[in-house]
């Protein structure tokens, strides 16, 4: 009986670090999603419904996204209100931030296009490059 006492802490232990045993991760740890959407970053792509091919990776990117298809947000809250808004791609933090609609958007930098809602066709380089822009489209900057 003594002898026995001390497995109980062992097996107790080992199915701790088992992987079974652990909180499960939704979507799978790779980020993979169905529709060839991925995902990385806490609630990235969290809205996500009907939507196919987009890309999302860091903090709230496409956070609101549930139809929109063949986007890519890259930073925190990077295309964060973008719902039905395609073909955009957005990198920096708070790149195209509070696109809803507005399709075929490109945004680089640090709130580049952050004030964009509707606009299309626009090109941002930069930080805070046409940040102003709210409807407007096809701008260069």
């Amino acid at each position: 009986m003594r002898r026995g006492l001390p497995l109980i802490p062992l097996v107790l232990i080992c199915l701790a670090f088992s992987p079974s045993a652990r909180a499960q991760l939704s979507p799978a740890p790779d980020g993979d999603y169905p529709n060839a959407n991925t995902a990385e970053g806490e609630d990235a792509l969290f809205s996500l419904s009907t939507g196919n091919h987009n890309t999302a990776l860091g903090f709230n990117a496409l956070y609101s996204n549930n139809g929109g298809v063949y986007n890519t947000a890259t930073g925190a809250y990077a295309l964060y209100s973008n719902t039905i808004g395609s073909d955009n791609a957005a990198t920096g933090s708070q790149a195209l931030q509070s696109n809803t609609t507005g399709n075929r958007n490109t945004a680089n930098g640090v709130a580049a296009l952050s004030s964009n809602t509707t606009g299309n066709d626009n090109t941002a380089n930069g930080t805070q490059a046409l940040n102003s822009n709210t409807t407007g489209g096809k701008n260069t900057a």
